[in-house]
């Protein structure tokens, strides 16, 4: 079981805020795939306050019109914020390679997460370790174009 405090949670919106800065400024040249995957920024609202929130994620699986976010959170046994968001407020925004594009997320349902979860893992294997540290099961999210 794992769960971390508070200093790894600033440490993952610090992490997530720098590399928004990267991408930011240059352009997407820089930092746009991460262990072979392609970056994203999430934009949702906070469940809580409303307001508008970002993350950086990297995305396993991304095809023409959907792609797939792995609410891992490094394996803690607690669900990151942008997911309880994403439940909350299913009309987001995602952005890659620069470009952003109005999308709804939903939990993957048990049937496509046996189908998604082997191709996760193919495209980062530090995946399967961050489902082994934690009693929860890791959500797929998968986020498709709105019309």
């Amino acid at each position: 079981m794992a769960r971390r405090g508070r200093a790894a949670d600033l440490g993952f919106r610090l992490l997530s805020a720098l590399h928004r800065g990267v991408l930011a400024a240059f352009g997407w040249r820089v930092a746009a795939r991460i262990a072979g995957m392609p970056i994203v920024e999430l934009h949702t609202i906070g469940r809580r306050s409303g307001l508008p929130r970002t993350v950086v994620l990297s995305a396993p699986i991304a095809e023409p019109g959907r792609l797939v976010l792995v609410a891992s959170r490094g394996g803690d046994d607690r669900h990151p914020g942008w997911y309880a968001n994403v439940v909350a407020h299913p009309e987001v925004e995602v952005t890659r390679r620069g470009a952003r594009t109005a999308m709804v997320a939903r939990t993957a349902t048990p049937e496509e997460r046996a189908e998604l979860w082997p191709r996760v893992v193919a495209a980062y294997a530090g995946y399967a370790d961050y489902q082994r540290r934690t009693t929860r099961e890791i959500p797929l999210v998968v986020c498709t174009a709105r019309s």
